[in-house]
């Protein structure tokens, strides 16, 4: 290197207003924001798009719920179209290190959550944008991010294990919560799929659209079994590893909690679409599935949990796998939302309020966290 770079003044961290102003002082340059912007970004839309949905499920109402959902709905939509906007301009801009997300075996497994968070707003978009949409047209936008979110999802959920097997060096301490996000999306559609089952034509299409929801069920249910499997074995012969990743063992909570979700809400509409003894099958499956499943879940809380606050203890850097503390709640909210009807029980419907006021507490403090990077820059400097 010649001596007239080593002599050049170091650049300042952010031009000088920025720099006063407390902006990004963490980057070399604004520009930088979009420099190593992953799709781990996404998670943020799947977290705040799924305490808005989660509120439009409980069993109970709450004065004003209803209305503050739909805020974080509208807060949802624009933080969704930014990230679209900004992600599309990574890309074209930084072309390189956008192709290097898919070799890097950690950040491929967050193509999961692009899908995800469509699926979530969409979701929304049809429980609560239809206050300020209109029926119709927050039906034709569901359908359409609906679409979008099964078709990506159902790719992650081939490229990636594929990576994986074929490209990707991993050993046995490699795995991680992370390892479900690409796996998880056909659930999701499941789950958020059974909102549309009404509105399909009745016919083949409606039994299609029925059927192809519980057959990404069926996907997602075993792919993520055997994921689940060896994140409690790599636990177990490794500890949870980096204080970093302890959030993503949260991430579990997402399949369990979406499953019970999908079971209840497509059995609800199997009449619609199949007749009897079959809808009654589906529709009895889903406490047959939900109850027990719904157990595991609680263990799996008790467990995360006390791995988290010994963690904490330690120290647990902030970082965006912190949303793992938002979605997987979030789908436990609903899940429990849907078991509390078909049970009856006002013990589970309690529980499911006392499930949302944990999400919202955790989703606050990520997202004011998550602001406070940013502004700083520290969350777009590559991990």
């Amino acid at each position: 290197m010649s001596a007239g770079i080593l002599d050049r003044p170091a650049a300042p961290l952010a031009p000088p207003l920025l720099h006063r102003l407390g902006l990004f002082r963490d980057l070399a340059h604004p520009r930088e924001v979009l420099a190593h912007l992953g799709p781990n970004w996404f998670a943020s839309i799947m977290g705040t798009g799924i305490v808005a949905t989660a509120a439009a499920t409980l069993p109970l109402r709450v004065p004003g719920l209803h209305t503050a959902a739909l805020v974080v709905w509208m807060t949802a939509v624009l933080l969704l179209v930014a990230l679209i906007v900004a992600w599309a301009a990574h890309w074209v801009l930084h072309p390189g290190t956008a192709r290097g997300h898919g070799a890097d075996p950690v950040m491929a497994q967050f193509y999961g959550a692009p899908p995800m968070a469509l699926l979530t707003v969409g979701a929304g978009t049809l429980l609560l944008g239809k206050d300020v949409l209109g029926e119709t047209v927050a039906l034709h936008v569901d359908v359409v991010l609906w679409s979008l979110g099964t078709l990506t999802g159902l790719a992650s959920a081939v490229a990636v294990p594929y990576l994986m097997f074929t490209r990707h060096d991993l050993r046995t301490d490699s795995v991680f919560g992370g390892w479900l996000m690409p796996v998880v999306p056909p659930m999701v559609s499941a789950a958020t799929g059974a909102l549309l089952v009404p509105y399909a034509p009745s016919g083949q299409l409606r039994t299609l659209l029925l059927l192809g929801c519980y057959a990404m069920f069926g996907l997602s249910l075993l792919a993520s079994m055997i994921v689940t499997t060896l994140i409690w074995f790599r636990s177990t012969r490794h500890e949870p590893g980096p204080p970093a990743r302890v959030p993503t063992l949260w991430i579990v909570l997402g399949w369990l909690g979406q499953s019970i979700t999908a079971v209840n809400l497509l059995g609800d509409q199997a009449h619609l679409a199949l007749p009897a003894p079959y809808s009654t099958a589906f529709e009895a499956f889903a406490l047959v599935y939900g109850v027990p499943v719904f157990g595991f879940a609680l263990l799996w809380i008790a467990v995360a949990l006390a791995v988290t606050v010994r963690t904490a203890r330690v120290g647990l850097p902030f970082g965006l796998t912190w949303w793992s503390f938002t979605f997987p709640v979030g789908t436990v909210v609903t899940g429990t939302s849907a078991l509390a009807v078909h049970t009856g029980l006002e013990a589970v419907a309690w529980l499911a309020v006392a499930f949302y006021a944990a999400l919202v507490a955790a989703w606050g403090t990520v997202t004011v966290r998550t602001a406070c990077g940013s502004l700083r820059g520290r969350l777009f400097l590559p991990a």
